[in-house]
């Protein structure tokens, strides 16, 4: 087979256990044969529809096995696959299709309203709905593709929100994605029985390249969810006896605060594997005190996403530590000269490995400036202990993590600022008890002007995701400035909530359409 990259592997997991189950989803199962011959269809439409090597193939919608399979058909024909964020509204996906190039995009239902509202984009268009994506699919011809990839061929490009108020395209090629998998394999005990609960999203990288993928890897099977309910996980856990799930800090907190928590069996998990943000210490205890242990790591979009890792019998001794670095990764902490920090002092986090994103799609003065001989910079703060275990402290960049969904202030400051009521603004993170942190923004008025909180959110709803839109909303006559004019993010973040912010209005943070 002349496909060493992903498009390979469901050939090669038919020929090895084509009767196991790949995938279930909505009590429907699928056999790695079925996946194999499913893929090859899809693929051959594909190509029938004009994508080769080097092509991007974007995916618009919830968890659903078509991601999988549009995936694997696109790694197939050697062509790029472009998982989407489907909580983004038309602009933003516009942007992404349009700077990916991508000619072709499958899409869920739930996203029709996005799509028919982009301006243009992606000549060939397949919605999931109304058997149209299962006809055509159907009418593919199943005879193998082996077109040639190579390792080092990009196989991903994952958007994630630039600090500059545009996404940029992290590009990972196929040998980042096995590396990864490799580094996970080393650090979590996978087996070919595993039971692979999928509830994060996959167009986030932990979802797709830390479970999913290496469940296939290993022939397990991989429960599917179209997103995230706490009763609808206890009932899968509970169906299909659940040994492995991913999620991060809100997911993890909700699940614990069930009713069911205390009565349910949960006895089938092995792993619960955290990451997205740090894990609170009270939070580890409470399922430590359940018998279930986190397996904790670090990591980022770039990364593939493994950088650093806690195997499951450190978890007590280094509650609160994202691990040492992954087996076939390096891990640096840096002072601002680029020197090796001391144990205990804080540094930005520096990754090198085969992991690494080579950069960023159309973008040589950003992946430049996220290189230094060699080294990817995270702009990530963290000191190392005295063992080399790392803890996240801070972050470099004004980027906060709001359920696990990265938000950078200036895309948000500058969809604010075209309200013609707003002079200045300023966004940044706020502690919630639910989401970990959502947006607060600072409104320095117009002369004249007036906008409440909800007629911004209302502004905003169609130029932002739901969780992008700040869930707190302050009007004040001036932002703190430095010598050099720009805004005093340091004095902002110390001024404590106001009441009338404790109660934001429908939409605010993960509100409706979130």
């Amino acid at each position: 087979m002349r496909n060493t990259g992903l498009g390979g592997w469901p050939a090669r997991r038919a020929m090895m256990t084509p009767e196991r189950t790949a995938f279930v989803f909505e009590d429907r199962s699928v056999t790695y044969a079925e996946a194999h011959d499913r893929t090859a269809r899809l693929a051959a439409q594909l190509r029938a529809s004009g994508v080769g090597a080097g092509d991007r193939v974007a995916y618009l919608g919830r968890n659903h096995p078509a991601f999988v399979e549009t995936m694997f058909a696109a790694h197939l024909l050697g062509a790029i696959f472009v998982p989407l964020n489907f909580r983004l509204a038309a602009p933003e996906v516009a942007y992404m299709l349009d700077h990916s190039g991508a000619e072709t995009l499958i899409y869920a239902p739930e996203c029709a309203g996005v799509v028919h509202a982009l301006p243009d984009g992606p000549r060939r268009r397949v919605a999931l709905g109304e058997g149209q994506y299962e006809s055509w699919l159907a009418q593919g011809d199943p005879t193998p593709i082996d077109t040639p990839v190579d390792l080092a061929d990009p196989a991903l490009i994952l958007y994630t929100s630039g600090t500059t108020g545009r996404p940029k395209g992290a590009t990972l090629t196929h040998g980042n994605l096995v590396w990864n998998c490799f580094n996970l394999l080393l650090g979590v005990d996978v087996t070919s029985d595993e039971t692979t609960l999928i509830s994060a999203p996959l167009f986030h990288v932990a979802a797709l390249n830390q479970t999913l993928l290496p469940t296939f890897l290993k022939g397990g099977r991989s429960v599917i969810m179209p997103s995230w309910e706490v009763d609808a996980c206890y009932d899968l856990i509970d169906k299909y006896g659940v040994t492995w799930m991913f999620g991060v800090t809100t997911m993890f907190a909700a699940f614990a605060r069930s009713p069911r928590w205390a009565g349910a069996d949960l006895s089938s998990l092995r792993h619960l594997m955290a990451g997205g943000a740090s894990v609170p210490a009270a939070l580890i205890r409470t399922y430590q005190e359940r018998g279930l242990v986190f397996c904790q790591g670090y990591g980022l979009t770039e990364t593939a996403p493994g950088a650093t890792f806690l195997e499951a019998d450190q978890s007590v001794r280094k509650v609160g530590s994202a691990g040492v670095p992954v087996f076939f990764s390096n891990v640096r902490v840096v002072r601002p000269d680029g020197t090796d920090a001391a144990a205990g002092e804080p540094g930005e986090v520096l990754i090198q490995g085969p992991n690494v994103t080579p950069g960023y799609w159309r973008d040589p003065e950003a992946t430049r400036a996220a290189f230094s001989d060699g080294w990817f910079h995270s702009g990530d703060l963290a000191v190392l202990d005295e063992d080399g275990h790392l803890y996240v402290v801070d972050r470099v960049k004004d980027m906060f993590i709001s359920g696990g969904e990265n938000v950078y202030p200036a895309e948000v400051e500058a969809a604010i600022f075209e309200h013609p009521a707003v002079a200045e603004v300023a966004v940044l993170g706020a502690p919630d008890a639910k989401w970990g942190e959502v947006g607060r923004a600072f409104l320095v008025l117009r002369p004249g002007a007036h906008v409440t909180a909800g007629a911004l959110r209302d502004f905003l709803r169609p130029r932002l995701a739901a969780y992008k839109i700040p869930a707190h909303v302050e009007v004040v006559d001036d932002l703190p400035k430095t010598g050099s004019g720009k805004i005093h993010k340091p004095r902002l973040r110390g001024l404590p909530l106001p009441a009338d912010a404790l109660r934001p209005g429908p939409g605010g943070g993960h509100g409706s359409g979130g």
